[in-house]
């Protein structure tokens, strides 16, 4: 059953909780990506920014965030465990991180992932983040081999039962959903995993042929990455459209962009000119009943708005998204 809260953002509007597979977790079934304020996708984000953001999303009923230890050097923790601190207001959220790299300058990350090594990153995340717990602590898109570690498990089995650690999960990397290797996803309840965070979109529906089945099957929480495609399904770009060289966008395959933006465009003209394409697309992903929460990272509050009204798409309206 869906959990409705009547809140009060510009128009009168719904939040959906669900639990998260088998946790205690009721999240938000929107959630905030924090990528973006690392500085890597074309904008230099302020303290403030980054307070209004976060503080419109809060209004709006959402619980979830969702960063990593390599969005700029713990930077976007940072961010987010000032608004925290400043705010008092931890107990309101559900934060979610990742371990496994270091960041050592723009798109450039290296692999650590012992025991120690990943031990130092949580102690760090703990820190930026202004906090003594961490939701949900996520494998960072490793590989099989870094994967299966005993060691690296044990030891995050003993920070759990301090306390510094919720949640383990595991954000799957884009070559093991490619490849339909599941070796993680069916490894996961062994090594104490609950969640699992996935890429899904109406551009990408790799996942759905058998990592979400599996997830289900497992009884795993499924958390939803880059529902928006890297923004391409917003429906504020086209075939033209250019980006600058600080947005990771400049880096990514252009004939794949191509490709993208010429299905964008059929499903802007079969929905109409005057759909909310971020929204419509957030609520593709929901009538998933498998998903658990979809992380939509935003810039402004203007571009949360428009996710957020997902929430009323799926909700409120027959629309087959």
């Amino acid at each position: 059953m869906f959990n409705f809260l009547k809140i009060g953002f510009q128009t009168s509007e719904y939040m959906i909780y669900k639990k998260l597979g088998t946790t205690h977790l009721n999240v938000s079934v929107i959630g905030i990506g924090t990528w973006q304020f690392s500085g890597e996708w074309g904008k230099e984000f302020t303290q403030d920014e980054v307070n209004q953001i976060l503080s419109a999303a809060e209004s709006a009923g959402v619980n979830l965030i969702d960063t990593a230890e390599c969005y700029g050097n713990h930077l976007s923790e940072r961010l987010l465990g000032l608004f925290l601190k400043k705010n008092k207001n931890r107990d309101n959220w559900i934060l979610a991180t990742k371990f496994g790299h270091v960041y050592k300058g723009f798109l450039d990350v290296e692999d650590h992932w012992s025991a120690a090594e990943v031990k130092r990153q949580l102690e760090n995340s703990l820190t930026a983040l202004c906090t003594n717990h961490i939701d949900i602590y996520q494998f960072h898109s490793g590989t099989n081999d870094v994967f299966d570690n005993d060691e690296l498990w044990q030891t995050l089995g003993k920070e759990k039962q301090a306390g510094k650690i919720r949640y383990l999960g595991i954000s799957i990397s884009e070559k093991m959903v490619l490849n339909d290797d599941l070796f993680q996803i069916q490894k996961a309840k062994e090594r104490g995993i609950d969640i699992i965070q996935v890429r899904y979109n109406r551009l990408y529906r790799e996942s759905e042929k058998f990592l979400i089945p599996e997830c289900k099957k497992l009884k795993l929480g499924i958390l939803v990455r880059q529902p928006l495609a890297c923004g391409y399904l917003s429906g504020k770009y086209d075939s033209c459209s250019q980006f600058p060289k600080n947005d990771v966008r400049y880096w990514l395959n252009r004939d794949s962009f191509l490709e993208e933006m010429n299905l964008v465009r059929k499903l802007q003209e079969n929905l109409g000119n005057n759909t909310n394409m971020a929204g419509w697309s957030v609520a593709w992903c929901l009538k998933n009943k498998n998903i658990g929460s979809v992380i939509v990272g935003c810039k402004n509050i203007a571009q949360l708005k428009d996710i957020t009204d997902a929430i009323k798409i799926y909700a409120k309206t027959n629309r087959t998204v």
